[in-house]
């Protein structure tokens, strides 16, 4: 077996924007694993927020060694963990690209693997923080989706403005995500303002250190809230299940599907909602979360949607829902157009 990885940088179709920071890109790592015929293939989508950089991926991917061709899928996870070195975006990707392998020798595909079913959910289509004269176009190229999802967590008066303006162009169902950018008493207000604007819930109202005002909002506020920076992996369930009404499940932060299948079964333990989310990634990272969708209770899973140059075809949204390939594995075909331009991708 040969492990391969390149750099790839994705150009976001307009700037986003978060309660900490604004991208106009995003650099990112892709890995393939292959054994003959076969390739799996691998993103690695690292976030500053969680302290990961290309730049760590890339001094860890010179360090590993090549795979044993021995190893089966369980003895191959364990292999991706060790040799991601603690990098959970490295991890996501090592393990995601073993797994395509795996299942393509078998043809097989992963969401046959984790007992998925068919029952696709629609996604949510993000709109940032950013210009507020871009909305309506914003709304505009949100048409196909039935859900959007509105970054927040400025101040009470930008976020009030922003809800007023997309209200202004539909009545969509919102979802709320303030990226830790309030404090309590921005965050009663908010929730109980927005709970008259066709609101779904609140995702990680203030910073994950501040568990205790999470708790108290959660006991009056007319919305969900959702966990985001608080839920890494199915370690952090136990001691947030009771601030929080659910979790946002993320690939680049629990690295593994393994690991986020597990962050599923425990949080219904627990009696808590579930979401699958991302970082700004292209189809490769997508397209993997999007195999546990039908076993959760909301997708968003728009990081491929947001950006104008992904290199490759996955998941597909049809009619605002998400729907797999139909090829074993993954199911990712890389596009003609960038396997002429960029000779590293595969």
């Amino acid at each position: 077996m040969n492990l391969d990885y390149t750099t790839y940088r994705i150009n976001c179709s307009h700037p986003f924007g978060i309660s900490r920071s604004t991208h106009s890109h995003y650099d990112i790592v892709y890995i393939y694993i292959s054994d003959g015929d076969y390739i799996g293939r691998g993103e690695a989508a690292p976030s500053a927020r969680y302290d990961e950089s290309t730049d760590q991926i890339l001094t860890q991917l010179k360090s590993i060694d090549n795979i044993d061709n021995n190893l089966n899928l369980e003895e191959g996870v364990i292999w991706c963990k060790k040799n991601s070195n603690g990098i959970s975006s490295l991890e996501a990707a090592l393990s995601t690209a073993w797994l395509d392998l795996w299942a393509k020798k078998n043809n097989s595909r992963i969401s046959e693997y984790f007992q998925s079913g068919n029952n696709m959910l629609y996604t949510s289509y993000t709109i940032a923080i950013g210009d507020l004269d871009l909305i309506p176009k914003k709304i505009e190229e949100a048409h196909p989706y039935q859900i959007l999802k509105i970054k927040l967590g400025v101040s009470i008066e930008d976020d009030k403005q922003l809800i007023k303006l997309i209200r202004n162009e539909t009545d969509k169902l919102i979802r709320v995500d303030a990226n830790e950018g309030w404090n309590l008493n921005m965050g009663i207000e908010m929730c109980k303002w927005l709970a008259d604007h066709n609101v779904e819930f609140i995702e990680q109202p203030f910073k994950a250190n501040n568990l205790g005002d999470t708790a108290k909002l959660k006991e009056i506020s007319p919305l969900p809230l959702i966990a985001d920076e608080n839920s890494i992996t199915s370690l952090n369930i136990p001691d947030i299940a009771h601030a929080f009404d659910g979790i946002n499940i993320k690939l680049m932060k629990c690295g593994s599907l393994f690991e986020a299948k597990k962050m599923i079964d425990l949080a219904r333990q627990y009696d808590m909602k579930v979401m699958l989310g991302c970082m700004v990634e292209s189809s490769i990272g997508i397209t993997a979360m999007s195999n546990l969708s039908p076993q959760v209770d909301f997708a968003d899973l728009d990081g491929n949607l947001l950006i104008n140059n992904d290199p490759y075809f996955g998941v597909k949204i049809m009619d605002g829902k998400l729907k797999l390939p139909s090829d074993s594995g993954l199911g990712i075909k890389l596009s003609p157009e960038y396997k002429k331009d960029f000779n590293n991708l595969k």
